[in-house]
Formats: structure tokens, C-alpha cells, sequence
């Protein structure tokens, strides 16, 4: 059986994760102007206060993961927080260790803060499966696998890069795992959240190929035909042939962007009949024709 949530990380294909050890001293607070890129901090020790645009204020402790899809502007300071110093994310001084506050004496906080690098058609996958802010606490599978990322970025070690590949494709899983059902914005990960909806996923990744009715897949859900169509939309945030023709399309873009398939291969291998009709299709959802896009993406 197809992992809907494996095929996702799959596509999304992180290659690198960048990681820095982060500490503070004192009262301190520093102002990170919007990266737009997806980015982590995971506490090691002690505690400090987030505070990300649009959000309240949370308090993050020991053991803390927090992943933010698109990294907006957001201030992280001591628990009594100061006038900030501003820093833009893109410029951040490369070094050992960046340090907050008082620069000497042992530190009340220490932290790993890393963002993600993906190679994929659509970056943006990520963030329509995720909240804006991830907040997990205590998790101690997460704080093994950053930990397990500083020291592939110390270590100069034979087959480092792959390492840090597969274990940003972990960091993912782990994060998304945690991320509840009913913090999940509508998507894919509120509806792995439903045994009923999860079972007719599962079985659209697995088939892509296939021609699905919505009647086939209430079936498979043990739904009525309307329930099924009903409680798919609400949860998932469109309806279940949309969200089918979405996923379908992801795939077209990456087998495109390879370049390893003829586009007849690719419409038959995602469902299509004939090419003309996916050619339209394709066109249509993605605003080119495949070719074009295909050319377009590999230049």
C-alpha cells in the first residue's frame, strides 16, 4: 500500500539541511526580517521566547522543535525581551557557534536553527500540508536527528551529503507526524487524520493510474457516496477529483522536470488516456503545455 505522506516528502526531495548552533546570554532579542524558505530551531538546553508575526507569543523550552514553512518575520529573545537587533536571515555570520546577548560566561540557552533546501518542482507543496507555525514539544526523536545533523555538518565524513539528505527527509516525516489533525490546516495531513478519508488516500497514491470515481472511493472509506464527497472536501480543503487531478499534476511536473519520460509515457503513467487530453489538462491547472514546461524547466 502506498504512504501518501512518504510520497509527498518523496517529491519534495530535500537535499541539504543547514544547521548552526544558536545561544543566548542575559536579556537579549533578535528581529529576523521574512526568509520565505522553511526553517527549524530545535532547543538543546534552557528556554526563550518566539514570537512570529501574525502569532502569540509562545515560550519554547528543552527538547522544543518548532518548523516554520515559510519563515515570516518573527523576534526570539530571553524571556524578558529587549530592544531587538535586527538581522536579515540570508546574511546570517557562518562560525562555530552565533551567539546572543552577553558574549562570555556559560549560556542559558543553547539551540540548533537550520533551514531546509529542496529540489522539487513546487517548494509550496510543503506549505499548503502545514500550519504557518509547527510547535512540538519535548520530542525526543527530533532532538536525535538535529542532533545527528550537527554532526554531519562538523564532520568532515565520507558520504556526508547523502546523510544529511536522508535525514532531512526524516526531520520532515517527524515533523508532520506530530503535527495534529486539528492543527493541520485542511489537506493531506487532516485527512490522514480520518480513518475513513486515510484508507481513500491511500489507495488514490498507490492507483494513480487508475480511473476513479467518487463512488469507488466511498466505497473504499465505507462512506456513503454525499458523506464521502461531503466530509473529503471539508477536511482536505477541495473536492476529491481535484484533489486527485492536484496530485496527478505534481507528479507530471517532476517526471517532467527529469526529463526521462515522453510526455505520452507521462499521461499514461498518471491516468490519461491520450496525450491530447492531458496535454489540456496539464495546460490548463499549470498555465503551459508540457513541453513547454518541460523545456522551460530543464534550461
Amino acid at each position: 500500500m502506498s504512504d501518501p505522506l512518504s510520497d509527498i516528502v518523496r517529491l519534495l526531495r530535500p537535499e541539504a539541511v543547514f544547521a548552526n548552533l544558536i545561544s543566548g546570554k542575559g536579556d537579549w532579542a533578535v528581529r529576523y526580517a521574512d526568509f520565505g524558505q522553511p526553517s527549524f530551531c530545535v532547543m538543546l538546553e534552557g528556554s526563550c521566547r518566539l514570537a512570529v508575526d501574525g502569532h502569540e507569543p509562545t515560550m519554547l523550552s528543552a527538547g522544543d522543535f518548532v518548523l516554520l514553512p515559510t519563515t515570516p518575520p518573527f523576534t526570539l529573545s530571553s524571556a524578558v525581551p529587549v530592544p531587538p537587533v535586527h538581522l536579515d536571515p540570508t546574511q546570517v555570520p557562518e562560525g562555530p557557534e552565533l551567539r546572543y546577548g552577553e558574549r562570555t560566561g556559560p549560556p542559558d540557552m543553547r539551540s540548533v536553527g537550520g533551514s531546509f533546501i529542496f529540489d522539487c518542482a513546487d517548494p509550496g507543496l510543503l506549505v499548503s500540508l502545514l500550519p504557518t507555525v509547527v510547535h512540538v514539544r519535548a520530542s525526543v526523536r527530533l532532538s536525535q536527528l538535529v542532533q545527528m545533523v550537527g554532526e554531519e555538518t562538523a564532520d568532515d565524513k565520507p558520504g556526508k551529503v547523502f546523510m544529511r539528505s536522508r535525514l532531512a527527509e526524516m526531520l520532515l516525516v517527524e515533523a508532520m507526524r506530530s503535527t495534529t489533525s486539528g492543527s493541520a490546516p485542511p489537506g493531506l495531513l487532516r485527512g490522514l487524520g480520518d480513518v475513513r478519508l486515510a484508507a481513500a488516500l491511500k489507495q488514490m497514491h498507490a492507483h494513480v493510474e487508475r480511473r476513479w470515481s467518487v463512488a469507488q472511493l466511498a466505497r473504499i472509506a465505507a462512506l456513503s457516496r454525499s458523506g464521502f464527497f461531503e466530509r473529503f472536501t471539508r477536511t482536505v480543503g477541495v473536492a476529491p477529483m481535484e484533489y486527485l487531478l492536484s496530485w496527478r499534476m505534481e507528479l507530471a511536473k517532476e517526471l517532467l522536470r527529469r526529463g526521462e519520460l515522453s510526455v505520452s509515457a507521462i499521461a499514461e503513467h498518471i491516468g490519461y488516456g491520450s496525450t491530447s487530453a492531458f496535454s489540456v489538462a496539464f495546460a490548463r491547472h499549470v498555465g503551459q503545455p508540457p513541453s513547454h514546461y518541460a523545456r522551460t524547466e530543464r534550461a
